[in-house]
Formats: C-alpha cells, structure tokens, sequence
C-alpha cells in the first residue's frame, strides 16, 4: 500500500534533550547582532544624512510653493483691482466721450441752424431782390404797353396822328401817373370809411 501524500510526518527525535526548535543558536544571535548594528550604524552614518537632507529639501521646496502660492493669491487679487480700476476709468472715460460727442453734437447742430438760417435769410432776400426786379420789370413792360394802347386811343379820338414824340411821352406819362394813383385814393377812401363806422 502506498502512504498517502499528505500524511503527517513525525520528525525524528531530537538527538540532545535541551535544544529548542523556537530559540536560535548563541553563534546566530551574536552574528544577526554584529550585522544590525553594521546596517544600522551604516544607515545612520550615510542613508540618514541623506534622507534627512532630501526630506529638508523636499519640505523647504513645499515652503517655497506655498509662498509662492500666496504670493500669486496677492498678485492676481492686485491684478483684479487694477483690471476693475481699469474698466471703472474706461467707463468713466466712455462716458466722458459721449457726452463731449453729445456736446459736439449740440454744437454742430446749432451752427447748422444757425448757418441754415443765413442761408434762409440770403434766400429771402435774393428772392426779395428778384419779386423786385421782376415787378419793375413788369411796371416797365406793363407802362410801355398801356402807352401805346393810350397813345392809339388818343389817335383814334383826336383823329391825327400824334407826331411829337416828346407830348405823346408827357401825355402817356400822366396818363400812367393817374392810374396809379386811382388805387391808392381807392384804399384811402376804404381806410376812412372802415374808421368811419
């Protein structure tokens, strides 16, 4: 029969009736002593100056960044006053230049007028001057007819051809001067009738 494969095995017994399996040998512990106190004197002499320097290195760093940090908090809330100081003096700025451009505004508009209204003015009068020129040139052309006509209603009464130039002007000329002051003798009798009632 074949012994199972994961029977107990029973250890032989041990030749000397004083040693423990739980507690090393002397010659153990003297060496695993020895080799601590090497490691550790090894490690305090080298790896801990070391580390300790890396450590102080690494926390002196951190320092620096947090320093930093407040430092950039600072300076982004100086560069946030400033950029509000900033839009604060455009808009007052902006404001500024509208109401010059208003006042400006203000201004043209007034020497547009003002200039509008000599430009009126100088209308009115060349407008005046021509109303003028034109109605003398009506009475002169308006005369020269109602001459003729009178001179030929003179011929035509008379009988005779009037021949001397210098009388038909006379008599046209008094002609023309009675009928212009036919209408004005008619307004003044209306005036003094109006302020008779």
């Amino acid at each position: 029969m074949t012994p199972p494969l994961f029977a107990p095995q029973v250890a032989p017994a041990a030749s000397s009736g004083g040693d423990n399996m739980l507690l090393p040998h002397s010659y153990d512990l003297l060496w695993g002593t020895v080799s601590f106190v090497i490691i550790a004197v090894v490690l305090i002499m080298y790896a801990l100056p070391r580390f300790t320097k890396v450590l102080d290195e690494r926390t002196r760093r951190i320092e620096e960044g947090l320093a930093l940090a407040d430092k950039a908090k600072g300076n982004q809330a100086d560069a946030e006053l400033r950029a509000a100081r900033l839009v604060e003096d455009a808009r007052r700025e902006a404001a500024s230049i509208r109401e010059d451009a208003q006042a400006q505004a203000k201004e043209i508009i007034a020497e547009a007028r003002t200039a509008a209204a000599g430009e009126a003015g100088k209308a009115m009068d060349a407008a005046q001057r021509q109303i003028q020129a034109d109605r003398q040139a009506a009475q002169i052309s308006l005369r020269t007819d109602v001459g003729l006509l009178a001179s030929d209603l003179a011929e035509k009464i008379i009988g005779e051809q009037l021949t001397d130039s210098e009388l038909s002007a006379r008599v046209i000329d008094r002609f023309l001067d009675d009928l212009e002051e036919a209408p004005l003798r008619g307004a003044d009798a209306a005036v003094s009738a109006e302020e008779a009632r």
